[in-house]
């Protein structure tokens, strides 16, 4: 490649709205570098093995941060082709309408949009992600059914999943598909939905195992960026250039060079810059029954409670095998696969609150020269007495159900939900982008990764991010759209 090359869209970042967008833009006729900081994952099944992905954690990146204590710690972030959603539970959500609106007991903002301007989106992403329902299995079944006869608050749903129907004829995938990557493409992840029908187009150009390490403007005007500079001095000239490198990585590429180019008192979105950012609150509880659970898939329904509108609970993916090697080391082999063969697992989720103090810092001679991941959950605190409360009504209606559970938090450095960090919204001076992803006060720059979500919501993240990104490409491809397309 030349030292300089023109697209018409430069997209940072192959994960959900990295993905979503070029598939947008490219079959728009637009001309798409997606630049990726890592490289495809292997087909050898390794992706599939407990040791290497969970124990060795080979797949991981091992990128340091600091908390807001000065300690060090890796976040559980993935930089390969498809970004986290090689590796997530494939539980696709909508949020719900209510959660497009202001919250502030709860601290949360409102949406520019409402849910019905995203509705087209949402369907369309749920279209290509093939999602559907998976018939929930006996042992699950048999738990839901006692735990709401039991306890009045609580119910429950059909999981809408991204999961192929082959999937129930594969065993070795379907008990390793909730934090593994496929390797027979059974999953649909954003590589396999949106880069694949993609992937030959000549106006679509991939860079794999290349970081962008640096935005950069026009010379006579900085609010209006021209390229990207990748780690080996590279230059992409493009048109527009779109963030979706997540919401812990794409703050830093705007802090940084808003700090370089002295924006900070001429962009009114400066100082909210990686800021409110937002964690789901996770717990992991394992309800161990008398009876052995035999069940493969698992994850095939959601709990809510009516009595705790922010929170929502969902089966893990994982089987007795799993299970039974997260139990701490110092238990007998034996026993610890006993208990995992009488086991099954709940992801506990509460949405986190909004606080411009919980946030992103980009790496500087002051933070000994590593970013900073300063977060506390006690400065949301109607999200944290929320969480409390869920995890201790769910264990006591899995003891009504005859199973006795145990919990653990998930840490700072659960970072599989992360969001907020660039959020949308109407005010330039409390919001990053606006409603169609454009960041305030700059020409060119869009964000289409899970940064922009004002509110984290009680369920996953990823259909939503899938959805915001095909509809700002969807604008931004009318707008650059080449003279003379149909």
């Amino acid at each position: 490649m030349s030292n300089s090359s023109a697209f018409d869209a430069i997209i940072v970042g192959s994960g959900a709205g990295g993905a979503a967008a070029a598939f947008q833009l490219v079959r728009a006729g637009l001309r798409v570098a997606l630049v990726e900081k890592g490289g495809p994952l292997p087909q050898d099944g390794s992706t599939l093995d407990y040791n290497r992905v969970v124990h060795e954690g080979i797949f991981k990146s091992h990128e340091q941060w600091l908390d807001n204590q000065g300690r060090r710690f890796s976040p559980e972030e993935y930089f390969n082709l498809g970004g986290k959603t090689k590796w997530y539970g494939a539980a696709l959500l909508r949020y719900g309408p209510h959660e497009f609106v202001r919250d502030p007991a709860h601290q949360c903002p409102a949406w520019p949009i409402t849910y019905d301007e995203l509705l087209p989106y949402y369907e369309q992403a749920e279209r290509l992600h093939c999602v559907r329902n998976f018939d929930s299995e006996p042992d699950l079944r048999r738990i839901a059914g006692k735990l709401v006869r039991r306890t009045a608050s609580w119910r429950y749903e059909s999981l809408p999943m991204g999961l192929s129907p082959a999937i129930l004829d594969n065993s070795t995938e379907a008990r390793h598909f909730d934090g593994f990557a496929s390797v027979a493409n059974l999953k649909s992840d954003a590589e396999t939905t949106f880069l694949e029908p993609v992937r030959g187009s000549s106006n679509l150009t991939i860079l794999t195992g290349r970081a962008v390490i640096d935005l950069v403007g026009d010379s006579n005007d900085p609010t209006e960026i021209k390229a990207v500079r990748l780690d080996d001095g590279t230059e992409l000239l493009g048109a527009a250039v779109l963030l979706a490198a997540g919401a812990l990585h794409s703050p830093r590429l705007l802090q940084s060079y808003i700090a370089d180019h002295g924006l900070s008192s001429r962009l009114p979105c400066a100082a909210i810059v990686g800021r409110n950012l937002k964690l789901h609150l996770l717990t992991a509880v394992i309800g161990i029954s008398i009876t052995r659970m035999t069940d493969v898939i698992r994850k095939t329904l959601i709990f809510l409670n009516s009595e705790l509108p922010h929170s929502s609970v969902q089966p893990m993916g994982f089987d007795g095998e799993l299970i039974s090697t997260l139990i701490p080391k110092f238990v007998p082999r034996s026993v610890a696969r006993l208990i995992g063969s009488h086991a099954y697992g709940f992801f506990l989720q509460t949405e986190d609150g909004a606080h411009r103090d919980n946030r992103v810092i980009a790496a500087s001679g002051a933070t000994q020269g590593l970013p900073v991941l300063d977060y506390d959950a006690g400065r949301t605190p109607a999200a944290a007495d929320e969480h409390r409360q869920l995890v201790r009504r769910f264990q006591g209606a899995l003891a009504r159900a005859g199973m006795m559970a145990f919990s653990k938090r998930i840490g700072i450095s659960g970072t599989a939900h992360v969001s907020g960090t660039l959020a949308t919204g109407e005010d330039p001076t409390q919001s990053v982008v606006d409603a169609l992803g454009r960041v305030h006060g700059m020409k060119s720059l869009y964000v289409v990764d899970g940064s922009i979500l004002p509110r984290s919501s009680r369920v996953n993240p990823s259909l939503t991010i899938y959805a915001w990104a095909l509809r700002a490409a969807e604008d931004l491809a009318r707008r650059l759209k080449p003279a003379g397309a149909a």
